[in-house]
């Protein structure tokens, strides 16, 4: 049934247009590039947030490629043979088909967009609205322009999305004290690559320095405030 399948969809493709599939063949590639712009964007506006976001803006990166490499691991484990070779009857695909040795399963290509959206998700909350839709046209446009199984494509989104996301929650807390560490460094290239965060109120210690969350008064003021009770009360008598 997924041969059936995959030869339906890559008929679908050769009867469209030329510029449509002109398009499929560059947003194969090109939405990696977009995931990746969409990274530094996202670290670069958590650097006005806490300790928290910044570790994960910095992790999310980090997190697909913790899935990329797993996914390699399963490809050679596996060994499936691209479609675009193995399908009798399967139409040339629109963009060379890889050798052989390059494995189909799973897709690196929707382990990576599955990797990327959700840890994107998480690191910038409302993103999901382009990441998720991007993820999906990226996983299927590896089926149209021929060079996976439909099987290929889900299974990456997948084991991407749930890589990134337990890779983003066993991190996040060694990377984010890290990140207030550097907030406190003395250099100014340190400091620079995460931010200052969220200005500090009047009077108040900077996020990530020390001191930061202490109560603002001092302990010995409330002895004062009690003896000077005191003397209040015992004038009155």
């Amino acid at each position: 049934m997924d041969s059936d399948l995959y030869l339906d969809i890559t008929d679908f493709a050769h009867s469209t247009p030329t510029w449509v599939q002109q398009l499929g063949e560059v947003w194969t590639e090109a939405g990696l590039l977009l995931f990746g712009v969409l990274f530094v964007i996202g670290w670069w506006r958590s650097r006005r947030e806490d300790a928290a976001a910044v570790a994960l803006a910095v992790l999310a990166p980090v997190a697909t490629a913790v899935a990329l490499v797993l996914s390699e691991a399963v490809k050679s484990a596996v060994q499936e043979e691209r479609p675009c070779r193995a399908v009798a009857g399967a139409p040339a695909s629109l963009v060379e088909c890889p050798p052989h040795g390059d494995w189909s399963f799973p897709s690196n290509h929707s382990v990576i967009a599955g990797g990327a959206a959700v840890a994107l998700l998480l690191a910038w909350r409302g993103i999901g609205v382009l990441t998720l839709p991007m993820a999906v046209l990226m996983a299927f446009s590896r089926v149209f322009v021929g060079v996976h199984y439909p099987h290929d494509v889900l299974a990456g989104l997948v084991f991407g999305a749930l890589l990134a996301m337990l890779a983003m929650r066993v991190l996040r807390g060694p990377v984010e004290k890290l990140v207030l560490a550097m907030r406190g460094s003395g250099s100014g290239a340190v400091r620079w690559c995460v931010g200052a965060g969220t200005p500090a109120l009047p009077g108040q210690p900077a996020p990530g320095s020390v001191g930061y969350g202490a109560p603002d008064h001092r302990p010995e003021d409330r002895p004062s405030h009690r003896r000077t009770g005191n003397r209040r009360r015992a004038g009155r008598r």
